[in-house]
């Protein structure tokens, strides 16, 4: 068998000789462009911003129209973010996509408060930083990891993942469940819900037996309230909510009577009687108006808290006598003790995230040989077959067996040592330049690939 040997001699030499390579840390053409806290205002972030609906219907606008693939639309009250797989930089065609998506034609005049990544690993370490918390107005959001959940959600019903996007978001929740267990950046709790709590804690210091309204019940709306019925600084904390069911169902979570339902029609007289007033009413424009508050006929002090993107409290609100506005903008850094336990945290979660990111890119490498190795496999067993046809004529039906066995058996050691070598190659970056070599000792161009 002097032509099989002779090939897996060369091989074997080219992988041990080969030099350092210059591929790219991953080969995938993933990328993200984001608006957020980071670098833009509250006023241009719920310009764009995405419920549910619009994440849905803009993935497969994206899909459709632009033809994009690994696609992930993530809409949080900071960011509006869209992950994507092309050779080609979409980031100018995704914001003017987004900007018709809101009836929005000047949003290409935004593009200043984007960030873009175009190379896969500053993409997939942006994904990873954002779904983990790091990248956080509150560090170590942990309503960020299950809004991500959500969106993968969203990708795997419009059929947008392939294995690159699919392989990634199950990395990044395997290595929140280590930060989780690991490390201490989940302790206490230090999230835009709770430093809302903390923040009425402050605003009410003063105030004799503080009344609280919570109005609009969605995640974060209902963990609020959650922290709010484990606080026992406030008089009363009534849940105020569209459809009367969610109220129940979440009053239901805790004792009779400590969290208190008021229905929807009945607002206006619920809002006289609450010293502060927390809103997470999903909706484009202002639900709570300079008139509406104008005619509560505040005597002392009341406090709105917006925790909803676009904002739910007209910013004209202020300018009513006694009234104080709060936004989401405001809300920054409360759990100042959770905050620096988070903080002294952070290494250990950026050295999980490096783990991560060698191990999936370890795999992205090797996706980029995994056809080829395919390939070579037959190759090698065509070269096998051809060897076997020129003894099989002068051997016995049971020295063919034999035969058969005894060189499949070899192919099948030999290739196994290679392919690791191969894949050896791919984590120290050298594969790329052994696969015009390959390609041309086992004419892999003509070779199909094995299932």
């Amino acid at each position: 068998m002097t032509r099989l040997a002779v090939s897996i001699a060369v091989i074997y030499a080219v992988i041990l000789q080969a030099g350092p390579g210059s591929v790219r840390a991953m080969s995938h053409p993933f990328k993200a462009v984001s608006l957020s806290f980071r670098n833009a205002p509250l006023a241009i972030r719920e310009l764009l911003a995405l419920d549910e609906a619009a994440c849905r219907r803009f993935l497969t606008q994206l899909r459709t129209e632009l033809h994009l693939t690994d696609l992930l639309v993530l809409s949080t009250c900071n960011r509006t973010e869209i992950y994507y797989a092309h050779d080609d930089d979409y980031s100018a065609a995704i914001i003017r996509a987004l900007g018709e998506l809101k009836q929005r034609p000047d949003a290409v005049s935004f593009t200043e408060y984007f960030d873009r990544y175009l190379e896969a690993e500053a993409a997939t370490r942006h994904l990873f930083e954002v779904a983990l918390g790091l990248d956080a107005q509150v560090v170590g959001d942990m309503q960020i990891i299950n809004q991500v959940k959500q969106a993968y959600q969203w990708t795997a019903d419009a059929d947008a993942a392939g294995p690159f996007l699919h392989r990634l978001l199950h990395t990044i929740f395997f290595a929140n469940k280590r930060v989780q267990q690991e490390t201490s950046f989940r302790d206490g709790a230090a999230s835009m819900s709770y430093a809302a709590l903390e923040l009425v804690e402050e605003l009410t210091a003063d105030v004799a037996s503080p009344r609280v309204l919570v109005v609009g019940l969605g995640e974060i709306g209902s963990d609020v309230c959650r922290h709010l019925a484990d606080s026992k600084a406030f008089a009363s904390v009534t849940l105020c909510n569209r459809t009367r069911a969610r109220a129940e169902e979440l009053a239901a979570e805790f004792a009779p009577g400590r969290l208190q339902i008021a229905n929807f029609e009945n607002l206006a007289e619920t809002l006289r009687e609450a010293d502060v007033i927390i809103s997470s009413i999903s909706r484009d424009t202002p639900f709570f108006t300079r008139e509406l508050v104008a005619h509560l006929d505040v005597l002392s002090y009341k406090f709105f808290i917006d925790l909803a993107v676009p904002r739910s409290v007209a910013a004209d609100v202020e300018q009513v006598p006694g009234v104080l506005v709060y936004n989401v903008d405001a809300i920054q850094s409360k759990a100042s003790a959770a905050l620096e336990q988070r903080l002294a945290a952070v290494p250990q979660v950026q050295a999980i995230i490096g783990e991560s990111l060698a191990d999936f890119g370890d795999w992205s490498r090797e996706m980029l040989v995994s056809p080829l190795i395919q390939r070579m496999k037959a190759g090698l067993e065509q070269l096998r077959q051809q060897e076997l046809d020129r003894f099989q004529k002068k051997a016995t039906p049971a020295e063919v067996k034999l035969l058969d066995d005894a060189t499949r058996a070899f192919m099948q050691k030999v290739l196994k040592q290679h392919v690791l070598h191969l894949k050896a190659a791919c984590r120290r970056n050298e594969a790329e330049q052994l696969l015009p070599l390959l390609t041309d000792i086992f004419d892999l161009e003509r070779q199909p690939a094995t299932t």
